[in-house]
């Protein structure tokens, strides 16, 4: 029976982090659609910017985050 608690934190830890992503994912579109057309209202007119992005564009921009902050995390704490 110890063996086996596995079987029930696994599943728990993966949903967790589904949730996670799905509301990073959120507040990365959320705030691109907000901002983005008020900082930069004549190119996003011309096309130059897209004033909403993709689930996938979000993902890369919430990655491309992530790294800036480990990286920024690794130099201030070496």
């Amino acid at each position: 029976m110890k063996k086996t608690w596995w079987l029930a934190v696994v599943p728990g830890v993966l949903g967790l982090i589904a949730m996670v992503l799905v509301v990073v994912l959120l507040v990365v579109k959320a705030l691109w659609a907000w901002t983005v057309p008020d900082l930069f209202p004549g190119a996003v007119k011309v096309g130059l910017v897209a004033r909403e992005i993709s689930w996938l564009a979000a993902f890369k921009v919430a990655i491309f985050a992530a790294v800036l902050a480990g990286i920024a995390g690794a130099r201030r704490s070496g």
